[in-house]
């Protein structure tokens, strides 16, 4: 019985959800089910997520690292960035979205005492109580909310976010595209291809067989920010590429992988709920999503042009080796720097204004 072999609780959500779909379930769905099931998925269990590599007493059983715990200059270079946005549009208010260990937010309100409210928006019951302890010091400034508003003022913050939202998954299978799904074979999860009319929204030179992702849920949610949003800013930081590198020819395995200890997998149907599920970002869908919502491109660059924009080397001189080591991660091309880009909308019905991080190198025109 394929019961029997369902050993967690959120395998045994994810058969119901297979069945209760008639016998296939989009990848976008188990997507959702397996990051964010309440209670059992990946970011709503109690599983330490983020830190360093393992093997120090604070860090062990983390998965991955994200750029504020790799070095407190990073938020303190978006403080420098959020300050001018303050003066551009303003507001004194932050929205940040997936805050994570609380690190981006601690670093922030340490750097920049002229934020009133700092709203943390986060799924993650037990991320939550994480950030709560670690922000006790803000308590006056810091809130934490479920849901969004019908209006919102303020700037809005998304380190990797956009990278965990749940993508459909498309497959050319000789010429003919179709949707991925998951199904339930031989008390397996494993996948199974129906034909589709979606398509990628660049064309992908070429017959051979190809997989890739299209990123309804993310350009939905800016849409979503954009109708909210009556004043300030946006800036979402995350790993992806504009639609023409996004969907090249040669890409043809798609960009979803998995992290578990600081280890990287593509195989997404194993060991549901105990690692993390992402893919790349196409910023280009990104920009045209929040173009067409109203929403004006502020700028686009590599993290590494971003940052040192905002001014991420100042007073490096007397910091440590290891300061040093973590800062080069976050802006050498080879590192960070490159695969990671920053992209920011201003408000709908507000100036245009450039900010501080896309002063030099910004790379509006290639999306």
């Amino acid at each position: 019985m394929i019961d029997a072999i369902l050993t967690t609780p959120l395998q045994t959500r994810i058969h119901e959800a297979i069945t209760q779909a008639g016998g296939w379930l989009g990848f976008d769905r188990f997507m959702a089910l397996a990051l964010y099931e309440p209670g059992l998925g990946y970011y709503a269990n109690d599983l330490r997520k983020f830190g360093l590599m393992p093997g120090g007493a604070t860090d062990a059983g983390s998965d991955f690292v994200t750029a504020p715990e790799m070095s407190p200059r990073f938020g303190q270079a978006l403080a420098r960035q959020m300050a001018e946005a303050f003066e551009a549009t303003g507001v004194t208010q932050v929205w940040e979205f997936g805050a994570g260990s609380g690190a981006l937010a601690e670093q922030m309100l340490q750097a920049l005492p002229r934020i009133t409210r700092y709203t943390i928006v986060d799924v993650s019951g037990s991320l939550r109580a994480r950030q709560q302890q670690r922000l006790q010091a803000f308590e006056a400034r810091v809130h934490w909310a479920t849901s969004l508003p019908e209006v919102m003022r303020g700037v809005v913050i998304g380190n990797e976010v956009l990278d965990a939202m749940p993508v459909k998954l498309l497959a050319r299978l000789k010429g003919v595209w179709h949707e991925r799904g998951v199904v339930v074979h031989q008390t397996a999860l494993t996948y199974a291809d129906q034909p589709t009319d979606l398509r990628p929204p660049f064309e992908v030179v070429g017959t051979h067989d190809y997989v890739t992702e299209i990123h309804l849920q993310a350009e939905g949610f800016i849409r979503t920010l954009a109708d909210k949003l009556q004043a300030g800013a946006i800036f979402m930081i995350d790993y992806g590429f504009p639609e023409h590198e996004y969907y090249h020819p040669q890409r043809s395995m798609g960009t979803v992988l998995c992290h578990r200890a600081h280890q990287v997998d593509a195989d997404a149907l194993a060991d549901v709920g105990s690692k993390d599920i992402t893919a790349h970002v196409n910023f280009t869908g990104i920009a045209l999503a929040g173009q067409d919502a109203g929403l004006p491109v502020l700028g686009y660059a590599g993290q590494g042009r971003f940052l040192l924009n905002c001014g991420v080397l100042d007073g490096m001189e007397d910091a440590s080796v290891a300061d040093k080591t973590m800062v080069q991660k976050l802006i050498n091309e080879h590192e960070m720097g490159e695969l990671f880009k920053v992209i920011a909308f201003g408000a709908k019905h507000t100036a245009a204004w450039q900010p501080l991080g896309f002063a030099a190198g910004d790379r509006t025109h290639t999306l």
